[in-house]
């Protein structure tokens, strides 16, 4: 056979399954395409396998997992079955191609793992590889070694001894030449491996001076423009005889990295600016391995920016990030200077990012209008190494938003969220609008008081793909009355106060393949209806129209024997917990009304335990879940986000 004949033969059914799905018959046999590795983080590993054909969609991937060198295999969560599900806003509408994507999670970090991946389908796997078997390292956490130069950089101010070489400010270390204003020299600059030592004190320039001695005239911002390397970064750490304070005076940006790679600021403080540190800027530029570790960013806009689609390799861990709103209540909106009510952001976000292989851990990050977010860049980049994936956000502690908690939104393939804590949020705590493909994991995370919508945001935007296993959600709706895609929901508890008038199950979604079993719910008798379910009709895969009304429901078993869904699952209440308030919400805004603001109470975690209580029905009634909860104690894993009496994790910095 000519190879233009085997091309034909390949490529061909391969364009035709994966783009025309709705232009050729039925091909309900899958043919396997590229398998792509995503970037590994810490502890996680992300797959994304292009398939063909598949059009009943009964092909699965099977995933197992061992330490290389280990005779005994594990199982891990199957990959997600995507495709064809339309995501995003009427303006720009995207349509997911089909493939299997999925993580396996919870690894160790810098270890070297193998990975067996078995595609099949009882219609055949007519085309490809069927089996892969790959060998993968983790990465390991980035440390700041001294395997290059060490500059000393003292203020203005410095009374005692200087180690030597000493330089008179940051920018006079990193460049090597005493700038000022106009003189703009590099003389000797820092190199790869070089570290900066950082010696107590606060610097802050006059920026409106012309001469002033930090080398900031006009913008006030430490521009740094040099690359170090993976194995060589470039380090600006704090010298650890007191705080190292950079004030930016209130500049627009105080640390503004785009143009360096592989650098690490250690132990500083960042405070007063708009932007305490720019890393990236969408269409513009970002950089690489980037490291920012035990910093305070406070009084701030925003804390750190890297919306870029080139950034890889973020790690970003045990710092506490602060903003600038009210403190003494929660916000959703408040009279502007026209008298209107209006949502102002005086602090935008601690943290944003795009790009690929971040990892966001172990932040408290408190009083702004977003927690930590995906950056919404629009549709999904052509170019897979600058689609948002292989994203993890874990162990954060996040305390008072005026809008969200933790934002998806944008991100494409294997995001991860996991072992998060929300306190406050004024409107949705946990978002997904629009998550471009999937799957987007939201594994054991708490919400507490989220008094305005629902825990898990989907809006209109179609999101695909969401994994939402053994979260506890304290909220005014448990899940969005808007719509989504391909969703699995497990071992959740969703639990509303008795003044939110909306479903606490809540169910809007355009495929018949979204399942949901063996959570918990909190009903109560200020609900109209307490359960709406609305999906196709049975026999339809997708229907992005649903002209049907939504099903209510009384009960979850009135639910189960007319859709076969949440057969498992039950009631609960907040007695269920060892010790969780009911945070009532509309009894404390009459209680205390502000007619120049939408405002909420405040709840504070200490003194609260979300493990449950002796005797509750949610223990041992979850469902095993491979690589999430294997580790269970009695018959069956609780529901909820801890298991039996073991510790709560440590949300937020480890320092």
């Amino acid at each position: 056979m000519s190879q233009i004949n085997v091309l034909k033969r390949i490529v061909l059914p391969l364009y035709c399954c994966i783009f025309l799905p709705y232009c050729v018959p039925a091909q309900n046999a899958v043919t396997s395409g590229r398998l792509y590795v995503e970037p590994p983080t810490l502890i996680c590993l992300g797959f994304e396998w292009y398939i063909g054909g598949d059009d009943n969609r009964n092909a699965s991937v099977e995933v197992a997992y061992r330490k290389a060198g280990d005779p005994g295999w594990k199982t891990g969560m199957p990959l997600i079955r995507i495709g064809d599900e339309m995501a995003g806003i009427a303006e720009l509408t995207y349509r997911t191609p089909r493939l299997f994507a999925g993580s396996i999670i919870d690894l160790e970090p810098d270890t070297e793992y193998e990975c067996r991946l078995t595609l099949s389908d009882p219609d055949g796997v007519e085309l490809g590889q069927a089996v892969h078997i790959l060998r993968i390292k983790t990465r390991a956490e980035p440390q700041a070694k001294a395997n290059g130069r060490i500059r000393h950089v003292y203020p203005p101010d410095w009374k005692g001894e200087k180690e030597t070489p000493a330089y008179e400010g940051l920018m006079h270390a990193y460049y090597g030449f005493r700038r000022y204003a106009d003189h703009n020299q590099t003389v000797d600059p820092v190199q790869p491996g070089d570290m900066i030592l950082v010696h107590a004190g606060t610097y802050k320039a006059d920026r409106y001076n012309y001469r002033n001695e930090h080398a900031l005239t006009f913008h006030g911002t430490y521009s740094l423009t040099h690359d170090g390397t993976p194995e060589r970064p470039i380090v600006i750490k704090a010298a650890g005889d007191g705080a190292a304070i950079f004030d930016g005076d209130g500049a627009y940006r105080l640390f503004d990295l785009m143009a360096a790679d592989y650098h690490h600021l250690e132990g500083l403080t960042i405070r007063n600016a708009d932007i305490g540190i720019l890393a990236g800027e969408k269409n513009v530029l970002g950089c690489e391995g980037l490291v920012v570790k035990n910093c305070r960013i406070e009084n701030v806009g925003i804390g750190i920016m890297a919306q870029y689609r080139g950034c890889r390799n973020f790690y970003l861990a045990d710092n506490h990030i602060t903003g600038r709103v009210d403190t003494t209540r929660l916000l959703r909106k408040e009279r502007g200077p026209d008298g209107k009510l209006q949502q102002r952001a005086y602090s935008y976000y601690g943290v944003k990012v795009y790009g690929q292989g971040h990892v966001i851990c172990h932040n408290y990050v408190a009083y702004f209008f977003d927690g930590i977010d995906i950056c919404t860049h629009g549709a999904a980049e052509l170019q897979e190494d600058e689609r948002s994936v292989a994203i993890d956000v874990y162990n954060n502690d996040i305390f008072l938003t005026n809008d969200n908690f933790f934002e998806a939104d944008g991100g494409t393939y294997n995001l991860r969220f996991l072992r998060n804590r929300g306190f406050n949020s004024a409107q949705s705590g946990f978002t997904n609008q629009p998550v471009l493909g999937g799957p987007v994991y939201w594994i054991r995370n708490i919400g507490y008081n989220i008094p305005e919508k629902p825990a898990l945001k989907y809006w209109e935007t179609r999101p695909g793909a969401i994994i939402a296993y053994h979260n506890v959600f304290t909220t005014y709706s448990g899940r969005s009355w808007k719509g989504m895609n391909n969703a699995q929901f497990r071992n959740n508890l969703f639990l509303q106060p008795d003044d939110a008038p909306q479903p606490t199950l809540g169910m809007k979604t355009y495929t018949s393949y979204t399942t949901s079993d063996y959570n918990g719910y909190r009903f109560h008798d200020g609900q109209e209806a307490p359960i709406s379910w609305h999906a196709p009709k049975p026999g339809v895969l997708r229907d992005y129209v649903l002209s049907h009304e939504a099903s209510t429901f009384q009960t979850l078993e009135d639910l189960a024997a007319a859709t076969g869904q949440e057969q498992h699952s039950i009631t609960v209440d907040f007695s269920d917990f060892v010790k969780v308030p009911v945070p009532n919400f509309k009894a404390w805004q009459a209680a205390n009304p502000d007619p120049d603001a939408e405002a909420f109470p405040i709840w504070y975690p200490e003194g609260m335990d979300f493990h449950l209580s002796p005797g509750s029905k949610a223990i041992d009634a979850g469902v095993r879940i491979p690589n999430v909860n294997d580790d269970f104690m009695g018959e069956a894993p609780d529901m909820g986000a801890l298991e039996g009496n073991r510790p709560a994790p440590h949300y937020g910095p480890r320092n």
